[in-house]
């Protein structure tokens, strides 16, 4: 397997999850049904802050193209959380989602490599919906805001794939990848279809 084979695989075998994850009902879930700009802000940094946490930790604990991603990750985000913190104004971060406690839970580097692409993957079509809510708030500086955030989680899907060669040994490895980004995508996806069935609402499209 190689770096473009990675991602159309992973892409592919989560297509309908990543799918209902750039929806407005996704949005609608992180909220909890609180379609301001406050909780929309919020469930961003949360986020971000925990990644950024998590990258860290990973950094300190890896070494050579890895401990370098992870590093640039954490610095990234950071910033990113940062920025967003910022337009919220005073943010104090809650729990972590369900796609950043599905990579804590991640002990091999290529595992953590391929579920940081997986994290990545999740958030850029999270980031999408936010955008497009400031862009229907009259907010354009805010939404200009989030597709800079967004260009910077696009970069981390191609930095992590494109890690992946110098962190796995065979096949084997290119399997834990791809297992850990699915994962990390499957449980955003378990929390979205959890959470809007609590709120009384149809999770699947209705054609």
């Amino acid at each position: 397997m190689d770096v473009e084979e990675f991602t159309d695989a992973v892409r592919a075998e989560t297509k309908t999850e990543l799918s209902r994850l750039g929806s407005s009902k996704s949005l609608y879930a992180d909220t909890e049904g609180e379609m301001d700009e406050g909780p929309v802000l919020t469930a961003v940094a949360d986020n971000l802050h925990h990644a950024t946490a998590t990258f860290e930790t990973w950094a300190d604990e890896a070494s050579g193209s890895a401990a370098d991603l992870f590093a640039d990750l954490a610095d990234t985000t950071g910033e990113q959380y940062e920025t967003v913190a910022s337009e919220h104004g005073d943010h104090d971060a809650g729990e972590a989602p369900a796609v950043v406690e599905a990579l804590q839970g991640l002990e091999t580097t290529p595992e953590r490599v391929g579920g940081a692409v997986g994290w990545a993957l999740v958030v850029e079509n999270k980031i999408g919906q936010a955008v497009g809510f400031f862009v229907g708030q009259a907010s354009p500086q805010t939404a200009s805001t989030f597709r800079e955030v967004r260009g910077g989680v696009e970069d981390a899907i191609d930095l992590g794939a494109e890690t992946l060669p110098a962190v796995c040994d065979g096949d084997d490895d290119w399997d834990l990848a791809q297992g850990a980004a699915v994962t990390a995508i499957d449980a955003a996806y378990e929390e979205y279809f959890e959470t809007l069935e609590a709120l009384g609402v149809n999770p699947k499209p209705v054609c």
